[in-house]
């Protein structure tokens, strides 16, 4: 064996060791993650299962008894039926919302030019860096004067305008890397704008307008100040409101409040674990062309 071909033998040797050091690596570093990541719902769940008197003394620790009453008596003390219903009407509403609107404005934005075109694609992205909180006292004002108060419109119209920016955005991006051979063929076919849209870019942008649809709902089902302000009939509070009702200023049922925050948790794990591959194509959707 030559000099030359021990050096190469020797070089692709070590690289292979850098390699399979630097992927051990990567291994552990994302195992450690992943669990510090799971651990708070870990906790949340294992919580959920023991009395008050556990919790405080080993709140770490496995529960030794089931504890299978929380979720029954969490169930009738904040009457989470009925708030799972008005979330879902809130949030499903507010994301079909959300998602048509938005993906009607990015197929403006991406396929066509026209004078202030730029101004309106900057007006959106600035829609994102508004502290949505700063707007509670004029939407409260707005809300009440139109009559709007304790209604599921008072939550579905702003969770939707302030989601559409980042809606508008993702959907963007995906959708200026369609050919625009598609839709001159459309054309062709005798397609106007409408059945462009329709028939073409919604089934193409699925990807993005999957991502948004998701993120927006875990977004509404999630959201308490806005609900907190506008809502005050007991029988339109959403989820996050009715797990309020187990601290009263003076004091704290931590295992029925980890009950029903378990409850509460349930349907955004389904959708996430349903949905988590269009998530991940989706937002890195437009990032590549061609």
């Amino acid at each position: 064996m030559t000099q030359t071909q021990t050096y190469k033998k020797k070089s692709s040797l070590d690289f292979s060791l850098k390699a399979g050091l630097f992927k051990t690596i990567k291994v552990l570093f994302l195992t450690l993650f992943s669990l510090l990541m799971i651990y708070p719902l870990y906790w949340l769940i294992t919580s959920a299962f023991k009395t008050n008197e556990e919790i405080f003394a080993s709140p770490y620790s496995f529960p030794t008894s089931v504890a299978w009453e929380n979720f029954t008596r969490a169930w009738e003390v904040a009457n989470l039926g009925q708030a799972m219903i008005n979330s879902s009407i809130v949030s499903v509403s507010a994301t079909a919302l959300t998602v048509f609107l938005g993906a009607l404005t990015a197929y403006v934005l991406s396929r066509f030019t026209f004078k202030l075109k730029g101004f309106l694609v900057v007006l959106f992205l600035l829609g994102m860096l508004i502290p949505v909180h700063s707007t509670l006292v004029p939407l409260f004002t707005l809300m009440n004067s139109v009559g709007l108060l304790d209604s599921y419109w008072a939550l579905i119209l702003p969770y939707t305008a302030f989601e559409l920016p980042i809606a508008i955005f993702l959907t963007v991006a995906y959708m200026s890397a369609v050919p625009k051979e598609l839709e001159e063929a459309a054309v062709i076919d005798g397609s106007g704008y409408w059945g462009i849209f329709f028939k073409i870019m919604l089934p193409l942008s699925v990807p993005a307008l999957s991502t948004v649809a998701i993120l927006a709902f875990l977004r509404y089902w999630n959201e308490f100040v806005f609900a907190l302000v506008f809502i005050n009939d007991s029988a339109l509070k959403t989820l996050p409101l009715s797990l309020a009702v187990f601290s009263d200023g003076f004091s704290t049922d931590y295992a029925l409040t980890m009950a029903a925050m378990t409850i509460a948790v349930i349907p955004t794990i389904i959708m996430y674990v349903l949905f988590q591959e269009q998530i991940m194509k989706g937002m890195v959707a437009g990032a590549v062309k061609g």
